[in-house]
């Protein structure tokens, strides 16, 4: 392996690592390769996103097939709530194996494996003729998109120019939540075997996708010979660009790595690395303590809770509120930065809780004005301002502050919590409103008002940074160094 003193610019055979292309004006080469260098860089966001989508799909698959399902394989609700709730200990499953498959196939294999288990998964169901069938199927879909939810993010930051990651990386909540309406609208219109056939669709188109798109640089030049990494990163910054700076920055941050033991779950516990875990962890955490898939998952019935005599109008108003939010969150994400998107969104969520709260709270205490608009009032400002950050950020900010050699374990450690507490909040959200419902929202309003306080005190900001000087400046056992 090549020692830290070669000269800048060169790989490990001591060949350049950038023939560079001049302009007969000369000018700046970077400038006449942008053109082509977005065209690539969108493309394989393109396809790395389908996965998002299928993840979108699968979790809105169960809702608009219950009565299908229910009546054609004769299942009972119980029977039927287990097939819906499976989804998630997939996923948990697939989370946890998602870093290693990640490290060991690589960013493009890690995501066509997970097309090949999706692929099995809906075609299980698409033809079950039982229970067991049934529930085979969806278990298996959620192991994959338990290893998309991990992947998608961490290939598309590895690719992206530090100028652009934040939205390119966000454009993944988007993908998801454009897959769950789909879901949602087909499925009124197809039978459920069908709508298991539609989500074949993107796994295969990803798979064709996943044969043209270059791998990360990033991780061919972890795992792969050292020089490998430079065909894949001219490719994605154009063919007339400039790469020799983040070409040596990439391979100068590896060599560090490299002199670092190989990484396992318990060390992701030591001092070097006890910053960037609480941080992800606990985004992951709050990200979905604060009652997000309770909201979502039971939305109509929470309208109706409130005094609505449907629940159809809200939901409606939900969806139309959560698309045009999140695509702001693109377009502002590497503008005002991960930080105050993130603490503006919290505290967003938090004022929705608080006003369905006091929705459900003045109906119990039977107060002489009814105020069963802030539930309406409360649940859009919650999915807007959850669509607008807190969705979107924490996968972001995963994928930028775990350093290569630790990224495997620590993005599996962070997916699972994230299944972990989508679960345990959808799980338990139908027991805590019998609880109390107001009670219920006040809990999260405690629980995102805390979420301003942790990304103020603790979650750094990423934005117009490599990642090189992100993980640097979060690792103590990594110098930070200067070009």
């Amino acid at each position: 392996m090549a020692g830290p003193m070669e000269p800048k610019g060169l790989d490990a055979a001591g060949k350049p690592l950038l023939v560079r292309v001049g302009r007969s004006s000369g000018g700046d080469s970077r400038g006449s390769a942008s053109s082509s260098s977005i065209t690539v860089v969108v493309g394989s966001t393109a396809v790395a996103v389908a996965g998002s989508f299928e993840f979108g799909l699968s979790i809105g698959y169960s809702s608009p097939s219950q009565l299908g399902i229910m009546r054609d394989l004769h299942l009972s609700l119980a029977e039927y709530s287990v097939f819906g709730s499976i989804l998630t200990i997939g996923a948990m499953l697939g989370a946890i194996v998602s870093g290693s498959i990640a490290d060991r196939a690589g960013r493009r294999g890690a995501m066509a494996i997970s097309d090949v288990i999706c692929t099995l998964g809906y075609l299980l169901i698409a033809f079950s003729q039982n229970y067991w069938w049934l529930d085979i199927g969806r278990v298996l879909i959620g192991c994959g998109i338990g290893l998309l939810s991990y992947v998608v993010p961490v290939y598309i930051s590895e690719i992206t120019p530090k100028n652009l990651r934040g939205g390119f990386a966000t454009v993944n909540q988007f993908m998801i939540c454009c897959g769950g309406s789909l879901a949602f609208v087909l499925g009124t219109f197809v039978t459920w075997r069908n709508l298991a056939i539609v989500g074949v669709i993107p796994c295969l188109l990803q798979m064709v996708g996943l044969l043209v798109i270059p791998e990360s640089p990033r991780w061919l030049a972890r795992f792969r010979h050292p020089g490998a990494f430079v065909p894949a990163l001219q490719k994605l910054r154009g063919q007339g660009a400039d790469i020799s700076e983040e070409a040596s920055e990439i391979k100068v941050f590896t060599e560090k790595l490299q002199h670092l033991p190989k990484s396992k779950m318990i060390d992701l516990f030591q001092k070097d690395y006890i910053h960037a875990v609480t941080v992800g962890v606990g985004l992951m955490a709050l990200q979905q303590l604060g009652g997000v898939n309770g909201i979502l998952f039971y939305a109509s019935e929470v309208f109706v809770s409130a005094g609505f005599s449907s629940g159809n109008t809200g939901t409606v108003a939900m969806a139309a509120v959560q698309v045009p939010m999140i695509g702001l969150g693109v377009l502002l994400m590497d503008k005002a930065g991960r930080r105050p998107l993130l603490m503006i969104s919290a505290a967003g969520t938090c004022l929705g809780c608080l006003l369905v709260g006091l929705s459900f709270l003045s109906k119990e205490e039977h107060w002489e004005r009814n105020l069963n608009v802030f539930a309406l009032a409360g649940l859009l400002v919650f999915i807007g301002s959850f669509s607008l950050g807190m969705g979107g950020i924490p996968w972001v900010i995963m994928s930028e502050i775990f350093p290569i050699n630790m990224k495997g374990s620590a993005g599996s450690l962070v997916t699972l919590v994230n299944w972990l507490g989508s679960w345990i909040i959808s799980y338990a959200f139908n027991f805590l409103m019998i609880w109390s419902s107001y009670g219920t929202f006040f809990i999260f309003a405690t629980i995102c008002g805390l979420t301003v306080v942790f990304v103020e005190r603790l979650v750094p900001e990423t934005k117009g940074r490599t990642l090189e000087e992100i993980q640097a400046s979060m690792n103590s056992s990594l110098t930070p160094f200067h070009k």
